[in-house]
């Protein structure tokens, strides 16, 4: 009896190309036919001190593979639940071109990608890069409805300007929540020294932007936080790795102790995935040349797999 391990090529985690997890490539944006589509965004001029996070795509690729064995999915003992089977269409689109020094033409060519997703009617995951790219990726829901963004952060990055500028890793939910499409903003695990200053808090919550730090998030429990996001809203997701704490994700530019445990952030990713309909997502902030273990990439890459496996799971259930 032949199962589905036996199918195709067995393209092993050490073998062959370092796509997203192991997933077909597929270069051409204007022929894109997937449920989701892995977009590189390697870009991290918007970084304030440590650099590095330009390598963060890559790093998550290769990191991605150790979870790819066989064509079945991945089963999951304690759901009773195969997540990201066959069914699941999922292919990487490469990376945005990024041109070094150029911030508005590098975040133009990720917004174009973005939208090159979206037209196709799927699901766009961003690996970046630092936590500037989110401003190129809202950028690309314009004129598509209304959204909420929840935010995992160690940091606020709401800053307005500083030294002219408005397009660095400190500024991101600024942004978004200019847009008049961006109905509010959910941020959890913000704490310690940050760039937002006091105004910036004062501003983010007239804008209507929801902080929470990680001992108020655990204080609430994941049903108590996923209580406090509008009810029906479509909700893009940002990741910004530093929301865990450094002892299990060092590799990030700026690390800041006391952040999430891995159960506390895919908890609230399961709940979200299981009440809304995520409409995007972006993962940031990765610099694997900060830990030489590479389980900062681990982390990302597990935490990327199990949440489209939350999504599409949902989604299965609803139709």
């Amino acid at each position: 009896m032949t199962n589905s391990y036996d199918t195709g090529r067995l393209n092993l985690p050490f073998v062959g190309i370092s796509t997203f997890g192991k997933r077909a490539y597929q270069p051409d944006w204007s022929a894109l036919s997937a449920d989701a589509c892995i977009l590189g965004a390697p870009f991290d001029f918007g970084t304030q001190f440590r650099a590095g996070a330009r390598f963060g795509p890559r790093a998550v690729r290769e990191a991605s593979t150790l979870f790819s064995f066989g064509h079945a999915g991945a089963y999951d003992h304690e759901d009773d639940v195969t997540y990201l089977g066959p069914e699941v269409r999922i292919v990487d689109i490469g990376d945005a071109d990024i041109v070094h020094t150029d911030t508005e033409k590098s975040h133009a060519n990720i917004e174009t990608g973005v939208r090159a997703i979206l037209d196709a009617g799927a699901l766009p995951v961003v690996i970046g890069g630092d936590h500037s790219v989110n401003i190129p990726c809202i950028r690309a829901f314009e004129g598509r409805g209304p959204i909420h963004i929840l935010q995992i952060d160690a940091h606020l990055d709401f800053v307005d300007t500083r030294h002219g500028v408005r397009h660095g890793h400190g500024n991101p939910m600024r942004r978004a929540a200019e847009r008049d499409y961006v109905t509010g903003i959910t941020a959890l695990g913000i704490r310690n020294v940050s760039s937002t200053a006091k105004d910036g808090y004062e501003a983010a919550r007239a804008m209507g932007d929801d902080i929470l730090s990680v001992r108020q998030v655990r204080a609430l429990g994941p049903d108590g936080v996923l209580a406090r996001i509008p009810p029906g809203a479509r909700l893009y997701v940002t990741i910004d790795i530093d929301g865990f704490c450094p002892s299990i994700a060092p590799g990030t530019g700026t690390p800041s102790h006391g952040g999430f445990l891995y159960y506390e952030v895919l908890e609230i990713l399961q709940g979200a995935a299981r009440a809304h309909e995520i409409v995007g997502v972006d993962l940031v902030e990765v610099a694997p040349d900060y830990d030489h273990s590479g389980s900062t990439a681990i982390l990302a890459a597990q935490v990327l797999l199990n949440f489209l496996g939350f999504i599409f799971h949902a989604r299965a259930g609803r139709t």
